[in-house]
């Protein structure tokens, strides 16, 4: 036990240092080559601080633990959204690009969405609906392309680093975000087990909350030094990753039973798109209190399902 909290202590070390050295090297590689923020965030640091979903969530449900990898992916995209930003927020105010709201945002909805709709309807995320998730996975990285292309970087100062540094930083950044949530979530799981909570309750909870503190340290660390476009599009584009590229692989490999309990978690992430959109579509920016409210609404539903 004693050893599982050092552990625990460990990985939250190496999670606040990695997040430090991905932020500054993605956003380094965003003005040398005059890359909107918003993408970087939606590809590189997205998919890198959604390297610990993708490595629980494959490996539970190959095991047999397919409630784990579930619930991990479903908690987790509930984490990024209620918690993730709702901190985020609290720290700096986040001011949502134009196409984000228009596309990015309501993207992510249909795609809740048509997870929601599979597990209810079918109870198992089949071959073929995990094909359908990697060729949505294809045509969104496809519109990435041409929006990196249309759009231009609004950060105007000059780059200091070398393209070589730039990459060893977001290389080392990833590793090290994947190290320390690997420790967290393997200390915080021996730790739960040893309090008997039941093995869904891990997967929606703790395990969600560990292979997201990633993206938790990142966009916090982002927020502080005012890059909303990573703080936005690391959300957007972890959850659309979480989806499209982890469970559609997966379910390639092996299809993926869908328990009916998990019906009103995949619900109230199609919900929580749903919220976010409707906030930031006037103003155009994710204010405190906005972020007060996402936190309350996560607490509430925290406590609902561990009852």
């Amino acid at each position: 036990m004693i050893l599982s909290v050092l552990l625990l202590i460990s990985g939250f070390i190496l999670l606040i240092y990695g997040a430090h050295i991905l932020v500054d090297g993605a956003t380094a590689l965003a003005r040398k080559f005059d890359i909107p923020e918003i993408v970087i965030g939606l590809t590189v640091v997205a998919c890198g601080t959604s390297a610990p979903e993708a490595a629980v969530s494959i490996s539970s449900v190959i095991s047999g633990n397919s409630a784990v990898g579930v619930g991990n992916i479903l908690g987790s995209n509930i984490v990024n959204i209620f918690v993730i930003l709702g901190l985020s927020a609290l720290v700096a105010n986040l001011h949502v690009k134009k196409n984000t709201i228009l596309y990015d945002i309501p993207f992510l909805s249909f795609v809740s969405l048509l997870l929601l709709f599979m597990g209810w309807r079918y109870g198992v995320i089949s071959r073929a609906g995990s094909l359908l998730f990697c060729g949505l996975f294809v045509l969104f990285m496809l519109y990435l392309y041409k929006v990196s292309k249309k759009h231009k970087t609004e950060i105007p100062e000059p780059v200091n680093m070398s393209i070589f540094k730039m990459l060893l930083f977001i290389v080392f950044g990833i590793a090290t975000l994947i190290i320390g949530a690997k420790l967290i979530v393997n200390s915080a799981t021996n730790i739960a087990h040893f309090l008997n909570i039941p093995e869904r309750v891990i997967g929606l909870t703790i395990v969600a909350f560990g292979t997201s503190l990633p993206e938790l340290v990142t966009c916090v660390v982002a927020a502080f030094k005012r890059r909303s476009g990573i703080v936005i599009g690391n959300i957007v584009g972890s959850n659309l990753f979480n989806i499209l590229f982890v469970l559609g692989v997966t379910g390639l490999i092996q299809p993926i039973p869908f328990e009916h309990a998990f019906i009103l978690d995949a619900a109230l992430g199609v919900i929580a798109t749903i919220l976010l959109w409707i906030l930031v579509f006037k103003d155009k920016k994710f204010n405190r209190t906005d972020g007060i409210i996402f936190l309350l609404i996560y607490i509430t539903y925290t406590v609902l399902l561990v009852r």
